[in-house]
């Protein structure tokens, strides 16, 4: 018998409000880490010696931990008793969304108007930025080389669209932006622009001295809450669910399990940065964050490399990732057999040339984490005519030899600045993730 569903409309709830309170990969993964903290995990540094305490294998209190490292967290549990050997169970996701990013000469501007330098990160649909209150948000880094957040969520810039009048074929032709001459945001007036504006219009909104910012990742959010959308309030609008979604189910999930003492493998949450412009960084996917604290982990247990190499072998993640659900108005564009549906279960995303990790043998240990949680899941497939993304799913498998299978939830206007997703899929994907790290 399956078992029943762990989380409700509930975790829908709280998934908006990590949504509002995550602009950057930098506030996602502190507010990650405020709910790991608050569930017992304890945060370790990779500076320091790792011992059977810091791993997680402590007789005493929690087998919590997690690492932070810019945009990323990784998080794991060790049961009491755990083998240096025993495999993990990992759910893999990334915290970074396309948007905005401001330009290291940030002050710019032209005819009266003051804008803001940006450079466009990842690949997002231009247009659903225009016309937008935004706000800013980012990491400021400190002149003692201590790192602050800063997040002001209030309109403050906005990319004006062109009027139709100046632009009469539009609505014909379509809309054609130049990234570079078409969406520098304004921010004010003045024909007074001076560098060092910007930042130090942060540095007082920080409560920080003048000079203080010595250097900044900084972009661009919509300051409009995630909302519920439709007569019976049966979807979610909101921002970043590409793919803040998962690193919240992922938290959700970890958390439900932990303090299990039965677990046969290690619950592990990865988070990673960068993975809508590749994933090569030290903090994506195709980094060493996540094997080189797999492996410290196997070895301040008192592991060998023959634990660590068995531990791998027996290892199982599942990349977590949005994916496309069937669009009302173009539905040709997608496989004519594979129609996801918002509100249908989370997805199993299938792709034999690799875009995506999953094979079989990796389904049937999807399906059966959904049956145990009583979850319905659907299939995905892209049409053979067009080109398929791809997610960490095989950068995972190839570069730490672990079996990985992509999932995730069904949307719709991904890479939008407002994506959409069905109410219900937020926690049956939450709910599937626990029994999967269950095993």
């Amino acid at each position: 018998m399956s078992a029943p569903h762990r989380l409700d409309r509930g975790h829908t709830d709280d998934l908006m409000t990590f949504l509002a309170a995550s602009p950057t990969p930098y506030h996602a993964v502190a507010n990650a880490a405020e709910r790991l903290e608050k569930a017992g995990f304890r945060q370790v540094s990779e500076t320091d010696a790792w011992d059977a305490e810091t791993s997680g294998a402590s007789a005493s209190g929690s087998g919590g931990k997690y690492v932070l490292r810019g945009g990323a967290i990784i998080a794991w549990y060790v049961p009491e008793g755990a083998a240096p050997h025993t495999p993990y169970r990992i759910v893999g996701a990334h915290t970074d969304s396309p948007n905005l990013r401001v330009k290291p000469l940030p002050d710019l501007g032209a005819h009266g108007w003051r804008q803001v330098a940006v450079e466009i990160y990842g690949g997002p649909l231009m247009n659903s930025w225009l016309d937008r209150d935004l706000g800013l948000a980012g990491r400021l880094t400190l002149r003692d080389g201590s790192t602050r957040l800063v997040n002001v969520d209030r309109p403050l810039l906005r990319v004006p669209q062109l009027a139709i009048h100046l632009d009469r074929a539009v609505s014909a032709e379509g809309l054609k932006l130049d990234k570079q001459r078409h969406m520098q945001p304004i921010w004010g007036l003045g024909n007074d622009v001076r560098d060092g504006d910007l930042i130090a219009f942060l540095e007082e909104e920080s409560g920080l001295g003048a000079g203080e910012v010595t250097g900044w990742d900084l972009m661009t959010h919509s300051v409009e809450a995630p909302a519920y959308l439709g007569r019976g309030k049966e979807l979610v609008a909101g921002p970043r669910m590409d793919n803040l979604l998962s690193v919240h189910a992922g938290v959700a999930a970890l958390t439900a399990v932990a303090g299990g003492s039965k677990l046969p493998y290690i619950p592990v949450l990865a988070a990673f940065d960068h993975e809508e412009n590749g994933s090569q960084s030290d903090t994506g996917a195709d980094g060493p964050l996540l094997g080189g604290i797999l492996e410290r982990s196997v070895f301040a247990r008192g592991g060998s490399y023959e634990d660590r190499a068995r531990a791998f072998a027996g290892t199982v993640c599942l990349s977590s990732d949005t994916g496309h659900a069937v669009h009302p108005n173009y539905a040709e564009r997608h496989d004519p057999t594979h129609h996801p549906r918002v509100n249908g279960g989370p997805i199993l995303k299938v792709n034999v040339n690799n875009r995506y990790a999953t094979d079989g043998s990796g389904r049937a240990v999807w399906a059966a984490a959904c049956e145990k949680a009583g979850v319905p899941f659907q299939s995905f497939v892209s049409n053979n005519s067009m080109p398929c993304g791809t997610t960490i799913g095989p950068i995972t498998a190839a570069r730490h030899g672990i079996k990985t299978v992509d999932i995730g939830v069904a949307i719709l206007s991904m890479h939008s600045v407002r994506e959409l997703c069905g109410a219900d899929d937020p926690h049956l994907l939450a709910n599937a993730l626990v029994a999967f790290l269950e095993g």
